[in-house]
């Protein structure tokens, strides 16, 4: 049996403006033209972790933006799901996971 690893610690004692977030997006969009757009899109702000499931360390600013994007590029039978994850979450991994880099993504 494989062991579990961390994949992201919380930080709360830095200051609110130069916190990061992990974002946990979770999908079903019934549309395969929409769903693909979709995926692009989140790929601009962090890694895609199962088909329809992305990770990403954010600050507030990133995740604002992030959030606003999401209606214009769904329709009202697709289901999306964003978890902004803080302070006394726990998240392991098991098997072949990328881990999480915090790296700075710039959108064109």
């Amino acid at each position: 049996m494989q062991s579990h690893n961390r994949i992201f610690i919380f930080d709360e004692f830095i200051a609110e403006e130069r916190r990061k977030y992990l974002v946990v997006i979770i999908y079903d969009i019934v549309d395969n033209r929409r769903r693909a757009a979709f995926a692009k899109y989140l790929q601009g702000f962090g890694i895609r972790v199962q088909k329809s499931a992305f990770e990403c360390i954010l600050p507030q600013s990133k995740y604002d933006k992030l959030v606003k994007g999401i209606p214009g590029l769904i329709a009202p039978e697709d289901q999306v799901r964003v978890y902004k994850l803080t302070s006394n979450a726990d998240i392991k991994y098991w098997g072949s996971v990328e881990l999480l880099e915090e790296e700075e993504v710039v959108i064109i």
